[in-house]
């Protein structure tokens, strides 16, 4: 499993109101025994809906911001679960980082000649290694470029897409939580390259651990599960993981989350 720790220990606080996408309220817990603190701006790295998290009065986590220069001193990290029984992390860019770590981790093991009980990154995607990050095909930009363990590795290689995923309900984590153009470009854009004989994969990786499957959120947004649909058929793989957020840091789970076709009344196009 790879775990991915916060850099500086999180702050307790209380979530109080989101005045824009991007800036929360909130107020900071004090030390043990003491009143709690004043109310301070975070900056929320997740620009989705967030509704049945960011509830007034919700416990939450926030990290001290990396630079003394910025005009927010904190930033948005765990909200608590509605059950109260777990976390969810809001940084969007964490399940990159995540993935990133998992394919160092196995190429450093693959350098060192750990040929016994070596481990692949993602065993969905056996022998696949990390090219690079941020590749561009096209007028497009994606994650990550992997280089496969046979014939693929010459070749033009594997994209790898990741979504990150905090909406649950009653086990069913659902992609997006709010109408996502861009995303819904990106994963057609995929499904032409593999129809152009690229293999390509779509990795949702879902920020908490109470999810059972995951699903492209048809009724939030009908035309990101009709590209998906389109996607699978062209031959786009579509996966699933899901994690354990504690406030020391995020662990990505090694069994696979299966990704349903969406629970909507007509299908693609429907």
């Amino acid at each position: 499993m790879t775990f991915l720790p916060f850099g500086e220990a999180l702050r307790p606080a209380v979530f109080l109101e989101r005045p824009n996408r991007f800036l929360c309220r909130v107020l900071l817990d004090g030390p043990p025994g003491s009143p709690m603190g004043d109310p301070v701006e975070a900056h929320l790295p997740d620009p989705g809906r967030l509704t049945e998290l960011l509830v007034t009065g919700r416990r939450v986590m926030v990290a001290p911001a990396a630079s003394p220069e910025r005009r927010t001193r904190w930033t948005m990290a765990l909200v608590r679960t509605p059950a109260g029984d777990g976390w969810v992390s809001v940084d969007t860019t964490l399940p990159n980082r995540l993935l990133a770590r998992a394919f160092a981790e196995a190429g450093a093991e693959a350098g060192a000649g750990a040929t016994a009980g070596r481990r692949d990154a993602l065993s969905e995607l056996p022998g696949w290694r990390l090219d690079r990050a941020e590749a561009v095909f096209g007028a497009s930009r994606f994650d990550f470029l992997l280089r496969g363990p046979g014939p693929e590795r010459h070749g033009r290689g594997m994209i790898l897409e990741a979504k990150s995923v905090t909406l649950v309900e009653d086990g069913r984590a659902l992609f997006p939580d709010a109408v996502t153009a861009r995303g819904a470009r990106h994963v057609r854009e995929m499904a032409e390259l593999a129809r152009g004989g690229m293999p390509a994969t779509v990795i949702f990786v879902v920020q908490r651990e109470d999810a059972d499957s995951i699903e492209a959120a048809w009724e939030i947004d009908p035309d990101f599960a009709d590209a998906l649909a389109e996607a699978r058929e062209a031959g786009v793989r579509v996966i699933g993981r899901r994690c354990r957020v504690t406030p020391e840091g995020v662990t990505l789970l090694p069994d696979s989350v299966p990704v349903l076709e969406p629970s909507n009344p007509g299908g693609p196009g429907g």
